[in-house]
């Protein structure tokens, strides 16, 4: 449980907060005084939001088209750890064969 003063803020709200903060041009603390909330708290909901969001070279993917981008890094990740493991026990084998 948090405390009773902790404000909690629906999905929502807090998605049309950070749209306003990209619009509107204004820094994070310039629209949470406007909005009379704690500034902390919207930075680190817009810092979160912009970590989530996937942004390309031709601009913004949608969320199927991140998922997408995500997956396929993770495979080239594990098929670049399946190469290498041959790659450093052919060279060990090479090694201890020279001896």
């Amino acid at each position: 449980m948090g405390s009773k003063y902790t404000k909690r803020y629906t999905d929502e709200s807090k998605r049309d907060v950070i749209a306003l903060v990209g619009s509107s041009g204004k820094t994070v603390t310039a629209v949470a005084r406007e909005l009379g909330i704690s500034s902390e708290s919207l930075r680190g909901c817009y810092r979160k939001a912009k970590a989530g969001r996937c942004e390309g070279t031709l601009g913004e993917l949608s969320s199927a088209e991140c998922e997408e981008l995500k997956r396929l890094r993770r495979e080239n990740r594990e098929q670049q750890q399946t190469i290498e493991i041959p790659k450093k026990a052919t060279a060990f084998f090479v090694k201890e064969s020279d001896r």
